[in-house]
């Protein structure tokens, strides 16, 4: 498989990144937009807009997506590199 690569460089930069994993777990499985749209029940359109990266995904329609191409969505909050901390120890 080839590696993945993000492109989060800002904090609005999330949702892109999610439509980037889709995209390369789409194309590392040879599952086309088309694919995708039938096994959710919509069409090739409603696709175009969910992977477009300009849409504010719901978690509802992002689990629509992970269960129509049958992977698995893993999640982890760390603590953002080079950050100062948000929250400062008293």
């Amino acid at each position: 498989m080839a590696p993945r690569q993000s492109t989060r460089d800002e904090v609005g930069g999330f949702a892109q990144e999610v439509v980037d994993e889709i995209t390369w777990y789409m194309r590392e499985h040879k599952i086309s937009r088309a694919d995708l749209a039938a096994a959710m029940g919509v069409s090739a359109g409603r696709v175009s807009q969910i992977l477009s990266g300009d849409e504010n995904l719901t978690l509802r329609t992002l689990g629509a997506v992970v269960d129509a191409l049958g992977a698995r969505l893993e999640f982890t909050l760390g603590d953002a590199e080079g950050s100062p901390d948000a929250f400062p120890s008293a």
